[in-house]
């Protein structure tokens, strides 16, 4: 059975986050962990089936609920598609936003 895309937004997650990869690797694709010019943060660009995404690390100098989290010591990584956040994955659980779960369900 495939991976879902849970399972790749943790695998991404996990490599970036707690594995401090320099790139991500899923089965036979290899992607660079970037980091962002002006904060630093941990970029990855990486695709899944058709749709291509992003993980990005939480700016914990945001006022968000996650950038409080960040600042608390969380690993916390947001997710886009066509820059608009799908998902978020704080020290290894998913949360998503209804433009993921319309996707996942269509």
């Amino acid at each position: 059975m495939p991976p879902s895309l849970e399972d790749i937004l943790l695998t991404v997650w996990r490599q970036t986050m707690i594995e401090h990869a320099t790139s991500v690797k899923m089965n036979e694709n290899i992607y660079p962990v970037k980091t962002t010019k002006g904060r630093g943060l941990k970029q990855v660009d990486f695709a899944f089936g058709e749709r291509s995404l992003r993980g990005l690390e939480q700016n914990p100098a945001t006022k968000s609920r996650w950038a409080a989290m960040a600042r608390e010591g969380k690993n916390v990584m947001q997710f886009l598609e066509n820059g608009t956040y799908v998902a978020v994955v704080v020290d290894g659980k998913i949360h998503t936003y209804g433009t993921l779960r319309r996707k996942t369900l269509s």
